[in-house]
């Protein structure tokens, strides 16, 4: 193997920094078995998986087609497996209010049913619908990037990957997550996507 490739198959030079920290996460021997104790893959009886396991999956997902442009309290609770909880008034707000309508209007302009992999970078740019969205957000009283981050996710999983202060400790912390994360998956033609699609199938786990 030539010494500006590692075990990922993708060469160094055509990465990012964000994409080089990826490139050694996914090389450790031990993802596979993490992934599978994440989601509970062959745990033994009497134990659980990690809650955060069925934040995109529980209910049937914030992305189905009858709920993707309108964020819902199945989304909220959702939210919480991973540790965060948006505020009871900006909740409500949500729910019930004018925040709702503004964010629903927004989650429309933002493409459902793509992977970033695929999408135009403009799609996560700076004033995009869903950089606005995102920014709307974290104007709301008690709710910060990283709370913003998690509900868009999971309106949006294949398009959004959930960015929090342990991702940003893994990964680093570029200028925009969105648009780095988005040059590195697509670089070197595709390679750490497929690593990614690699890991998953070899972990065994559901596809959409």
């Amino acid at each position: 193997m030539a010494a500006s490739t590692r075990a990922s198959g993708v060469p160094d030079r055509a990465l990012s920094p964000l994409g080089q920290r990826l490139r050694v996460l996914l090389s450790s021997e031990h993802v596979v078995g993490d992934l599978r104790r994440y989601f509970g893959i062959g745990m033994p009886p009497g134990e659980a998986p990690f809650t955060g396991s069925r934040f995109e999956h529980l209910a049937g997902g914030g992305d189905r087609p009858e709920v993707a442009d309108r964020i819902t309290a199945e989304d909220l609770v959702a939210v919480q497996t991973l540790s965060v909880t948006v505020p009871a008034p900006v909740a409500l707000d949500i729910l019930e209010g004018r925040l709702g309508v503004r964010l629903s209007g927004l989650l429309h302009a933002i493409p459902r049913d793509i992977d970033m992999v695929d999408a135009d970078a403009v799609v996560v740019a700076d004033g995009s619908p869903t950089d606005q969205a995102w920014g709307l957000l974290c104007q709301q009283y008690g709710v910060n990037w990283v709370i913003a981050g998690k509900v868009l996710s999971r309106k949006r999983p294949r398009l959004l990957p959930v960015y929090d202060r342990i991702v940003r400790c893994a990964v680093g912390r570029p200028p925009s997550f969105w648009l780095a994360l988005h040059a590195a998956l697509r670089a070197d033609d595709q390679a750490l996507h497929r690593r990614l699609l690699e890991l998953r199938q070899a972990a065994g786990l559901p596809r959409r």
